[in-house]
């Protein structure tokens, strides 16, 4: 399983701690953004506490399939990108078309996409996306997580879910598959 814009990590440290048996890789671009939750897993790993199972990977998203093989991947994260919001910026966001279709490069047959974030635009934007898409699909989706019974039962929060949810700003998820 990998995350895309791991950010401080908190996400996939906490889920790699209760998944033994699943290897988590957190991808990030920024090496200053990556640092930070490096330091978090030096921590853990002083305290004994570490996960054995998840590596970090300083890299561009646009890179998945060079460094990832077909069919590697069982499943992606995708928590709080950045929105790009202009127009022009559309092809930069991680729900547009161009990098579901790098998704489907790296991901099994039955690989899963789950998205979370604040940003209504951008959820609508990939709802949309995924509407209109002939591979992909909504397989679950809310727009407020934390007030859903079914899609909040395991949810794990990142630094900024719990910034944004301690505000009100209802959290956004969807979870996509492969038709």
């Amino acid at each position: 399983h990998i995350e895309i814009g791991m950010g401080k990590g908190q996400f996939l440290l906490t889920l790699a701690a209760k998944n033994p048996q699943i290897n988590y890789i957190g991808i990030e671009r920024y090496s200053s953004v990556l640092l930070r939750a490096v330091e978090k897993f030096q921590e853990l790993e002083a305290e004994g506490k570490a996960p054995a199972n998840i590596r970090f990977i300083c890299m561009d998203a646009n890179d998945l399939p060079t460094v990832f093989a077909p069919a590697e991947v069982s499943r992606i994260y995708l928590n709080f990108s950045d929105p790009w919001p202009k127009a022009r910026h559309a092809r930069r966001r991680l729900t547009s078309p161009d990098f579901f279709a790098r998704y489907d490069k790296v991901l099994v047959q039955d690989g899963q996409v789950e998205f979370k974030t604040d940003n209504r635009d951008l959820f609508d934007f990939s709802v949309e996306s995924l509407g209109e898409s002939e591979t992909w699909g909504i397989s679950e989706c809310t727009y407020d997580l934390h007030h859903d019974e079914i899609m909040n039962v395991g949810n794990i929060m990142t630094e900024y879910e719990e910034k944004f949810s301690a505000k009100g700003n209802p959290i956004n998820k969807l979870i996509a598959m492969k038709k």
